[in-house]
C-alpha cells in the first residue's frame, strides 16, 4: 500500500520542532501573509502554498494531528476552509486564530525569529534533521522611461516596451502627455509587481512638454539676473531673443506667448524659469569683487 508523506511544515513555516503555540502562531501570521492570494494575484504557485500554510497549521497547533503526521497517518481534511474559494486574509486570519479585524498583526523581525531558535537550541535536540526554508525573493516595482516626440505627447502614441527581458508589450500613450507623466502596467513586474512607465518629452536644446505648454530652464550668472540681460533661447520653431528684466530671482517664469503647441484652435505658451548658477572657476579679481559687494551689502543692511 502507497503511503503518502506529507511535506515538512516545520520548514514550511520557518520554525524548529518544539517551538511553543506563539512561536508557531508568529510564524504563521508571517507565511499567511506573504502567500495569502489576495496579494499574490493570478499566481497559482502562492494559492498551492498558501494551502499548504493552512495546513501546516492546522496539524502542528492540535497535539492529536501533530502525532498522526509524525507517523505519517494523517488522514484529515485539511481543506474545508478552501472549498468556496479562498477567503479574505481577515476573513481567513479570523477563522483560524481567532483574530479579529481590529486586531494589530505584527510580523516578526529577524532578531525576534533568532532569539527563538537560540532558546530552542538550549531546551532540546531536534528529533530529527531540519532544513531551512528556501528563501522567499523580495520583489519590486520596476520603472522604464520611454522617449516619446512632441507630437506622440500632443496626439497620443502606440510604442513597444521589452518587459523583464522577455516580452513585448504595446503601450497606448494619452493624448496631450507632459514630461515626467508616469504610466503604470498593473501586474506585469516579476511577483506581481507594477511596472511604471514613466515619459520623457525633451528636444535636444533642452525644450521639455508639458500638455501645450513648452518648458525651459534658462540659467543665469549672478550679475545678468541683477542688471538684466538679452539671452538667445531655443523654441519649437527656431530661436528667438529674450529680454530679462532687472532684479530677476530663481524661479522667476517669464512667458513667452504663442510658442507653445498648436491643437486645433488652441496654441500654448513657452514658459521659462530662471535659475542662478555660479560660475564652475572664479579668478582672484572676480573673487574680490564678490567680497567687495559683500561688504557694501552688510554696511546698508
Amino acid at each position: 500500500m502507497n503511503t503518502t508523506v506529507k511535506p515538512n511544515y516545520w520548514s514550511l513555516l520557518g520554525v524548529s520542532p518544539g517551538c511553543d503555540s506563539a512561536q508557531l502562531k508568529r510564524a504563521f501570521r508571517r507565511e499567511a501573509r506573504k502567500w495569502h492570494p489576495d496579494l499574490n494575484n493570478n499566481n497559482s504557485i502562492a494559492e498551492e502554498r498558501f494551502k499548504l500554510i493552512n495546513e501546516a497549521y492546522e496539524t502542528l497547533s492540535d497535539p492529536i494531528k501533530r502525532r498522526k503526521w509524525e507517523l505519517n497517518n494523517d488522514q484529515s481534511d485539511q481543506d474545508e476552509i478552501f472549498k468556496e474559494g479562498f477567503p479574505s486574509l481577515d476573513e481567513y486570519l479570523e477563522a483560524v486564530l481567532g483574530i479579529q479585524n481590529n486586531e494589530v498583526i505584527n510580523v516578526d523581525n529577524e532578531e525576534d525569529e533568532y532569539i527563538g531558535r537560540e532558546e530552542f537550541k538550549q531546551q532540546s535536540k531536534p528529533t530529527q534533521s531540519v532544513s531551512n526554508p528556501a528563501p522567499i525573493p523580495v520583489y519590486e516595482d520596476l520603472e522604464t522611461i520611454v522617449d516619446i516626440t512632441p507630437e506622440q505627447a500632443l496626439y497620443g502614441s502606440i510604442v513597444e516596451i521589452e518587459i523583464n527581458n522577455s516580452f513585448l508589450v504595446e503601450l497606448v500613450t494619452p493624448p496631450f502627455a507632459g514630461d515626467g507623466w508616469r504610466l503604470r502596467i498593473e501586474g506585469a513586474a516579476i511577483g506581481c509587481r507594477d511596472h511604471f512607465i514613466q515619459l520623457r518629452v525633451q528636444t535636444e536644446d533642452g525644450l521639455r512638454i508639458d500638455g501645450l505648454k513648452v518648458l525651459y530652464r534658462l540659467e543665469l550668472f549672478p550679475p545678468e539676473a541683477l542688471l538684466g540681460c538679452s539671452v538667445d533661447i531655443p523654441t519649437l520653431n527656431g530661436s528667438v531673443t529674450l529680454q530679462v528684466p532687472p532684479n530677476s530671482s530663481s524661479g522667476r517664469l517669464l512667458r513667452l506667448r504663442g510658442r507653445g503647441l498648436e491643437y486645433e484652435k488652441f496654441r500654448g505658451d513657452q514658459i521659462v524659469e530662471i535659475v542662478i548658477v555660479l560660475p564652475s572657476e572664479v579668478n582672484e579679481s572676480e573673487l574680490a569683487l564678490y567680497q567687495r559687494l559683500q561688504e557694501i551689502a552688510d554696511q546698508n543692511y
